[in-house]
């Protein structure tokens, strides 16, 4: 129950309800694969690569490959958000609070969805025939941010690691018509704009990019969120290559930002967000405010997720 509506009551001399500063919704869901799911777990198959065989032989038998199929799973999770308002403070307020609260509670579930797509990337997918197998993005899908202009050290994101990353994607053969999109903080952006060795050219790029007249970068979408974890793992960077591995060392601490190819993130939707205002009798006839959803989420493929460790002190 909301117990600071009093900052709303007619003494306050306000009309309005501002919200205070928040992510209004999702900024992810638009940029992966959306599926919709009618049971508790999903399974997402998949076909691996093969190989075709050369024919060295008239009238030879006909070669039979072995496609390699595997699967990843998909867990439902249940999300709801509620409060109340009382009727005494529906008088005492200058505006009926109902449809702010609806934007509050329909903006809080965005950013839940933005979460679990977070940790769907950076976190263990569910594999096997049962789905009960963990798979963890492995630390060759990480880059790490290093600035090698002088002495190799590590650092905030900057064109040197967005090409690695880039790179990535090449090396594991992503096909180039799968649009490319990248995770960040504002703190990486303000590292690109502040980085030495851009071009005039990628200056009014970056520049461009801060103040959101455009949205792209070096083949990347980039979407700022705040919503990013700090590495909780054990992560060492390699100050020369940027490449990381699994163990102690200067990546702990390290701001996770990520990369993708779209369609290697699944969000899949159970029942999409649902609203409603209604009475509640058993709390003296205060009117409730109550929204909901049923989602998940899963990485499809290693290949096609790039894990991006940056240090922003």
């Amino acid at each position: 129950m909301s117990n600071t509506i009093e900052t709303a009551f007619v003494k306050q001399y306000t009309a309005n309800i501002f919200h205070l500063s928040q992510q209004k919704g999702s900024r992810l869901r638009g940029y992966v694969r959306n599926e919709s799911q009618r049971a508790e777990v999903e399974f997402f198959e998949r076909l691996g690569a093969t190989s075709a065989l050369e024919k060295l032989s008239r009238h030879s038998d006909t070669p039979l490959v072995n496609s390699q199929h595997s699967r990843r799973a998909v867990y439902m999770r249940d999300y709801e958000w509620a409060d109340l308002i009382d009727k005494e403070d529906m008088v005492r307020t200058l505006i009926d609070p109902k449809n702010p609260y609806v934007m509050s509670a329909y903006s809080a579930l965005g950013r839940t969805i933005d979460e679990v797509i977070i940790e769907a990337a950076l976190g263990n997918a569910i594999a096997g025939k049962e789905g009960s197998t963990p798979v963890a993005l492995p630390a060759t899908q990480f880059v790490g941010a290093v600035d090698t202009s002088g002495s190799p050290a590590i650092s905030n994101l900057n064109v040197e690691t967005l090409i690695r990353i880039k790179s990535k994607f090449g090396v594991n053969d992503v096909d180039d018509s799968i649009p490319l999109h990248i995770a960040v903080t504002q703190a990486q952006i303000d590292s690109l704009l502040n980085e030495n060795k851009v071009t005039s050219a990628d200056y009014a790029a970056i520049k461009a990019l801060v103040y959101g007249e455009v949205d792209t970068f070096m083949g990347f979408r980039f979407h700022r969120t705040q919503l990013l974890p700090l590495a909780g793992g054990a992560y060492t960077i390699d100050v020369n290559t940027g490449a990381v591995t699994l163990s102690t060392g200067n990546g702990d601490g390290a701001r996770r930002a990520f990369a993708w190819a779209e369609d290697g993130l699944v969000f899949s939707v159970g029942k999409d967000m649902l609203g409603r205002i209604s009475e509640r009798d058993d709390k003296s006839y205060s009117t409730q405010v109550y929204a909901c959803g049923t989602w998940g989420a899963t990485r499809l493929e290693e290949e096609k997720v790039v894990g991006v460790l940056c240090t922003e002190s």
